[in-house]
């Protein structure tokens, strides 16, 4: 008379999160002992540059025609006042962020 503790041929699949514990060789007499064990957290992935908006798109850096014309009017200190005056644009979904 000896007892296993092997699965039954028409046993129902565990739901998700619990596994099957063997009673360290005790009868069992029919029942399962289940455990559940605590979710995995997922690593979460950031992409640099990437839009705040859609999580899609990449922020691509755009100019604007003020700091344009404010480069090309007083040049050399036009240029300074051009890339200040910068947008980033998102290319997937046009959010525009200054």
């Amino acid at each position: 008379m000896g007892y296993t503790n092997q699965p039954q041929q028409g046993s129902a699949t565990l739901p998700p999160g619990y596994q099957s514990v063997p009673t360290s060789g005790l009868p069992n007499y029919g029942s399962t002992v289940y455990v559940q064990q605590p979710p995995v957290p997922q690593p979460q992935i950031l992409i640099v540059g990437g839009c705040p908006a859609c999580r899609v798109g990449v922020l691509e850096d755009d100019f604007t025609c003020l700091g344009v014309c404010l480069a090309i009017l007083f040049f050399p200190l036009g240029i300074l006042c051009c890339l200040a005056l910068r947008e980033r644009r998102c290319p997937n979904c046009g959010a525009i962020f200054g």
